[in-house]
């Protein structure tokens, strides 16, 4: 059995290659966010950093341009949910833009956290476009240290 199947004596080997390297090429096309936003498609989505210690959890997530009247958490067991929406800067009538690289609109940010928190004691402060979210774990899931006895 060929490897590859020449159609006649004229074709050029490369031909294959290029034809690898077209369907390639579609294939990273279909990866891009179309313009059009679907119901799953975000034009903004903010990055996030979970760090966890003894006694809580803390999320760092950046939000740069948002109010904090734009924000909506909210945690159910072990799951962290962050809503928003960044809204477009505004711009004078008559104004062309040069270059367009920032991002707008609504987004949702569900986290799976490793370990249930405590949702009466969770705490979020936005200052200088970080939104910080404290998120205490409940009493009986920290860790505990047992002193051992000698008899």
């Amino acid at each position: 059995m060929d490897l590859f199947h020449w159609r006649n004596d004229f074709d050029e080997p490369f031909q294959e290659f290029e034809a690898l390297q077209s369907e390639i090429n579609k294939l990273f096309d279909l990866a891009r966010v179309p313009e059009s936003r679907g119901i799953f498609e975000r034009a903004y989505s903010p990055s996030v950093d979970v760090v966890e210690n003894e006694d809580s959890f803390t999320v760092l997530c950046d939000m740069p341009g948002i109010e904090i009247k734009d924000i909506a958490i909210s945690v159910s067991g072990a799951v962290l949910t962050i809503k928003g929406e960044k809204k477009p800067a505004d711009r004078k009538n008559g104004t062309d833009t040069y270059r367009g690289e920032v991002k707008a609109g609504a987004f949702q940010r569900t986290l799976q956290l490793p370990l249930a928190v405590d949702p009466d004691k969770v705490d979020a402060m936005l200052k200088d476009g970080v939104l910080t979210i404290t998120l205490p774990k409940h009493e009986e899931l920290k860790p505990r240290q047992i002193s051992v006895k000698a008899r």
